[in-house]
């Protein structure tokens, strides 16, 4: 793989981390739809919780369909066990795919500040879900999720020895993954956690 090769030719600790988990790699993680909709359940809950709700969403609406959220209405999405704010952002995000709000067809060829401008106007999506999502999603290759802890906690952990840096810091690492920003993220999360997280 072409990032793979440059980010372990540019940076000793990526190529290091690289060698260290050499069977796994970014996987998409399909619809745009069931995808916001499943960040917004595992929003501040643990994976356990979320996975738990997320079931039981998915029984109400097998398809993952927008018009199913919609037609279940707020008391069934609430018995699915998510908070009442949370039902509320899993409906709003189904008004405005049902309503055409969001330019979904579009997506793939805007660029990624286009992209996390557009969801941040739905509630209960902030820029590290929009993040989340240009990475996970449309498969976008240079996000850097600053706001992200695990990432934070990485680059501390791998490149100064656990030390706390400034933002500013940070970012100077990242320019040399530039444009290959998320698969190094990814990688630096695999530090942390081998086993990939599903967003």
């Amino acid at each position: 793989m072409r990032a793979k090769r440059a980010l372990a030719r540019r940076d000793t600790v990526i190529a290091r981390i690289i060698r260290d988990h050499p069977r796994i790699a970014l996987q998409p993680r399909g619809e745009p739809f069931f995808t916001l909709a499943r960040s917004i359940v595992g929003q501040q809950i643990s994976v356990k919780a979320a996975a738990s709700i997320w079931a039981r969403v998915v029984a109400l609406a097998p398809r993952m369909l927008p018009e199913q959220l919609i037609d279940a209405g707020h008391a069934r999405l609430i018995g699915c066990g998510l908070s009442r704010r949370k039902a509320e952002y899993l409906a709003g995000l189904a008004r405005h795919f049902a309503g055409g709000s969001l330019h979904v067809a579009a997506w793939a060829e805007m660029e990624d500040e286009a992209v996390i401008a557009e969801l941040v106007q739905v509630r209960g999506i902030g820029r590290w879900t929009a993040e989340m999502f240009l990475m996970f999603c449309l498969l976008r290759p240079n996000v850097l999720p600053l706001d992200d802890l695990g990432l934070r906690r990485a680059i501390c952990l791998n490149y100064f020895r656990g030390r706390s840096v400034s933002l500013r810091t940070m970012r100077k690492i990242a320019s040399v993954w530039d444009p290959w920003r998320s698969v190094a993220t990814w990688y630096l999360w695999r530090s942390l956690d081998p086993i990939p997280v599903e967003y």
